[in-house]
């Protein structure tokens, strides 16, 4: 009795998986929205979220306690403002932002990312305010 609700488990986890086992087109998932500012959830793996987001203009000067963040940029050009220098990140490019470290997000003309984080990341780290987005959308 105890190997089948075993077996069970594990045929209800592996058809779990297949639904995770898709590709996924990056382009079409960016055609999907237009807002700025909104990151959307593409997928998720080991706790993390795998997000896509259209970002243009400047972004809250904001700080994450326990997350570390990689931006991806997929279209455009993000500059990475820190308080004591500006990254500049191109298309097919990532930076890492380690946990604790303050860090602004600009971007004179709309930039496409692919961020990678921790699923308790919010978007504003430590600061809320009209950007801060509590709930986002899965497509």
């Amino acid at each position: 009795m105890e190997n089948s609700f075993h077996k069970a488990e594990f045929i209800s986890f592996k058809d779990l998986a297949k639904t995770a086992m898709k590709t996924v087109n990056i382009n079409e998932k960016l055609g999907l929205f237009s807002e700025h500012w909104s990151p959307k959830i593409v997928g998720e793996l080991n706790g993390q979220h795998v997000k896509l987001v259209k970002l243009k203009g400047p972004f809250v000067w904001h700080h994450h306690e326990l997350e570390d963040e990689l931006f991806l940029v997929i279209r455009g050009t993000l500059q990475m403002e820190f308080r004591d220098r500006t990254e500049t990140v191109h298309e097919n490019e990532f930076i890492i932002v380690p946990r604790g470290v303050e860090h602004r997000p600009v971007a004179d003309e709309e930039v496409c990312i692919m961020l990678f984080e921790p699923a308790t990341t919010l978007n504003t780290g430590d600061i809320t305010n009209e950007l801060t987005k509590t709930t986002l959308d899965k497509i």
